[in-house]
């Protein structure tokens, strides 16, 4: 398999990445379309209804208690309705919002994803990716809702505060003083709360990954009998989890406590100031009506600490999922081949692990065009590496990797694809039915083939039958339109499938390891197969059997991520370090 490397995903953010994470927000409050605008348009209706209305009831108390006009009693009641109907379409618009704006951010960071070298995305573990794309990108996709209800949230308690002004400067003022208290308690609490958030979805990562790391061994726990350390060992960061979960509702709890605190005493100081100014003679009995009412709408500004603590976690989730948009995609160019056979050259090649140990060094390796090489090596050697670069699933870290003449940095995706095959020694099937699976990447054929009565395209049938699976797919009850969830594989099975979906190839197939688990008169029809269909395709075969390497034109010997020697295996044979490679291995079978 392909030597991985892990980045510790709790490494902590740079400025930087800060900036770009602050960035990815603000363009994902414009991924809700038209949704954001009619958002902000009804949210901002709504709030003028809020503010008018105070002064609207004031009227219309002045009216009731001297006899006057009764349109202003009409104009409160018409407001109400226009406060319940604004309120029904923020609703309505704020979800329309936040699920366009989550699927966009899920969508650019899954395609981002599959731009990715497998070496740069193994960085992260599986579980930390899904908790990114499912949780963190919901929480980030709340940023338009978030944004346009928080800053429509401050128009009534501003607006508040210059009616007041505009009724009686003492009542501003009081308001004024009151206001500020609040806004310098709520900035404390999100200066404390971002580091608190980010550090709870930092550690929820890390059990996610633990626990799709867990599920993947789950055979090898249940067969070592280990699962009561294996639940110990994927739960243990939960206590540094819940400390982070209790501190979080602890700056909420004690935020929210003290805005209660100050809100109430602000409302009964603005009411006692308008009653002596109402006494004074300065008010009307409408207008401490009205003021009462700003003055209710101003101390409201504690309700903000719901917006303010979504904010903190749009945020906190726009950082994390920028952090993975911020590994460098694999850059292709637009070349195109030049007429050849499939001719592979390595010059120089370097890979290096994170640690600088050297994974292939300076390998320079030459494939003739239509040629078998088989690479062979002890374990660590290098072989999935090499393999890796060829086909530039891995960028080597020196070196250049050609073919026919052109280096696979310099061709386009289409062009390397349709030319390089891979097929690996546990592959992952990926299709809804088995035709999927064996379809996935070869030439798209709209013309079918009744098998049993169910249509299958030729290119497919061509591949299942190189690839020695097609008995066991037409033996099933739905042949190829068989649901890969309903098809018992076995190892076996499933590598020839994985197969299957490398023939396609025009002028490079890799194996790596891909016929270990079967058995050696179905492995030796496949040989056959690859080598007799060929079509002057290139091959290149990681093995350990000595029987694959006999059968190959070149044996290309790595050790320690060098390449020892590249030459027919009859002549490396009178090796003794060469011969014990296998002798062990076949010896054992």
């Amino acid at each position: 398999m392909e030597t991985m490397v892990r980045r510790n995903p709790s490494q902590r953010l740079r400025g930087d990445q800060r900036l770009r994470g602050d960035r990815l927000l603000r363009e994902t409050v414009w991924y809700g379309g038209a949704w954001s605008v009619a958002l902000a348009a009804v949210a901002l209706i709504g709030a003028a209804a809020m503010l008018v209305f105070p002064v609207v009831l004031g009227r219309a108390v002045d009216a009731a208690l001297t006899g006057g006009t009764a349109w202003w009693t009409i104009a409160a009641c018409a407001l109400v309705g226009i406060l319940v109907v604004t309120d029904a379409a923020t609703n309505l618009a704020s979800g329309h919002q936040t699920a366009r704006a989550t699927a966009t951010l899920r969508y650019r960071l899954l395609r981002h994803l599959f731009t990715l070298s497998p070496r740069d995305a193994g960085r992260y573990p599986v579980g930390d990716l899904v908790g990114r794309l499912a949780g963190q990108a919901a929480d980030a996709g709340q940023i338009g809702t978030a944004a346009v209800l928080g800053l429509v949230a401050l128009l009534p308690p501003v607006g508040s505060i210059v009616a007041l002004l505009l009724l009686e400067p003492v009542l501003g003022l009081t308001m004024i003083a009151g206001t500020a208290l609040l806004a310098l308690l709520m900035r404390t609490f999100v200066a404390d709360a971002s580091q608190v958030t980010a550090e709870y979805q930092r550690v929820q990562g890390d059990i996610a990954g633990r626990l799709v790391e867990a599920l993947t061994g789950a055979r090898t726990i249940a067969a070592a009998a280990t699962a009561p350390r294996e639940v110990t060992r994927v739960l243990a960061p939960l206590p540094e989890l819940a400390g982070h979960g209790r501190r979080s509702w602890d700056l909420l709890a004690g935020a929210a406590a003290r805005t209660a605190a100050v809100a109430p005493l602000l409302h009964l100081s603005v009411v006692a100031v308008g009653g002596y100014a109402l006494t004074a003679g300065w008010l009307t009995p409408g207008q401490l009506v009205a003021a009462v009412q700003y003055a209710a709408l101003g101390a409201g500004l504690g309700a903000v600490l719901a917006t303010l603590n979504r904010l903190v976690r749009c945020r906190a989730g726009a950082h994390r999922i920028a952090m993975v948009l911020d590994e460098p995609g694999v850059r292709h160019g637009s070349a195109p081949l030049p007429p050849g056979g499939g001719a592979l050259r390595l010059h120089g090649v370097t890979v290096q692990a994170s640690d600088g140990r050297p994974v292939l060094h300076d390998v320079d390796l030459a494939v003739p065009a239509g040629a078998t090489v088989a690479v062979v090596g002890e374990s660590g050697s290098g072989k999935s590496t090499l393999a890796a670069v060829a086909g530039r699933l891995q960028d080597p870290d020196a070196g250049e990797v050609l073919l026919d003449g052109v280096p696979l940095r310099r061709l386009s995706p289409s062009a390397l694809r349709r030319a390089v095959g891979y097929a690996f020694e546990r592959p992952v099937l990926v299709g809804e039915t088995l035709h999927d699976v064996i379809g996935l990447g070869l030439p798209d054929d709209q013309a079918t083939v009744p098998v049993d009565g169910r249509p299958a395209s030729p290119p497919v049938l061509r591949a299942a039958r190189d690839a020695a699976v097609d008995g066991y797919v037409e033996r099933l009850p739905e042949g190829y339109r068989t649901p890969l969830a309903d098809a018992p594989l076995s190892g076996g099975e499933a590598q020839r499938l994985g197969l299957a979906r490398a023939l396609s190839a025009e002028r490079l197939l890799i194996l790596d390891d891909a016929t270990s688990s079967l058995d050696t008169a179905t492995a030796h029809r496949i040989g056959q197969a690859v080598v007799e269909r060929s079509g002057g395709r290139t091959r290149l075969v990681v093995t350990h059997r000595a029987a694959t390497a006999a059968s190959a034109d070149l044996v290309a010997w790595l050790h320690a991520g060098r390449l020892r020697a590249l030459a027919p295996h009859r002549r490396l044979w009178s090796d003794p370090a060469y011969r014990a490679m296998f002798l062990p291995v076949e010896g054992g079978r």
